[in-house]
């Protein structure tokens, strides 16, 4: 899954310079304080200050944080980049509290899916792995945010604005999904499953609810 593979790249690495940065930081301070009890009874340096080492460390930390930056904005067109034109597309609406998923591919009528995320009521999003899938978020109330932990993929969904982001998963699982926004009294329950399927069984799924009309949690 490319989404997840880039945010643990991302991840990792700025951990890891962030790690830095706090050990040199902290090297710096625990060579000084022992340097300074070393030398009890020295007399202080009337220097007020050391302006050739004072800007060495804002540009070390400038360089770092401007790496990060665009290392990140790098990551982050690597992760919306779509060549091909997605054949599943997934209009999601947030509520209080549930969600509500509408699936439409190419020559297949829409199936929508919807719960109330109440007493263990909770919604299934089906998609077919392998193949590109669009999501276009909105909200019919307040701000909501759809997330799924296990791919370490989050976006908002706000009332009256459409986000839309392109995913493609490679193998067939079921993974959690939360609302990671507080949005009121029942923000806790407001969960739901993501299920990949093969793409054959993603098209049975598909004519059954058409037929059956709009589904129910899978």
């Amino acid at each position: 899954m490319d989404r997840r593979r880039i945010f643990d790249e991302v991840f990792t690495l700025e951990v890891a310079a962030a790690s830095f940065v706090f050990l040199a930081v902290m090297s710096a301070l625990v060579f000084s304080v022992a340097r300074r009890r070393a030398g009890a009874g020295v007399t202080p340096s009337g220097r007020a200050e050391r302006l050739g080492l004072e800007w060495c460390y804002v540009a070390a930390l400038a360089a770092v944080a401007v790496f990060l930056v665009l290392y990140t904005a790098l990551a982050n067109h690597r992760e919306q980049h779509t060549v091909t034109r997605p054949t599943v597309r997934v209009d999601v609406t947030g509520f209080q509290w549930c969600w509500r998923f509408r699936n439409t591919q190419r020559q297949a009528g829409p199936v929508a899916v919807t719960a109330t995320c109440h007493g263990g009521r909770m919604p299934t999003l089906v998609v077919p792995t392998g193949q590109k899938v669009q999501f276009r978020i909105t909200s019919r109330d307040v701000i909501h945010s759809l997330w799924v932990p296990a791919l370490r993929y989050k976006m908002d969904a706000f009332p009256d604005h459409v986000n839309t982001f392109t995913l493609t998963i490679d193998r067939e699982g079921r993974w959690i999904g939360r609302c990671a926004e507080f949005c009121g009294q029942r923000h806790q329950s407001m969960d739901f499953w993501l299920k990949a399927v093969s793409p054959k069984k993603y098209a049975t799924w598909l004519h059954h609810h058409a037929i059956a009309g709009s589904g129910a949690a899978v």
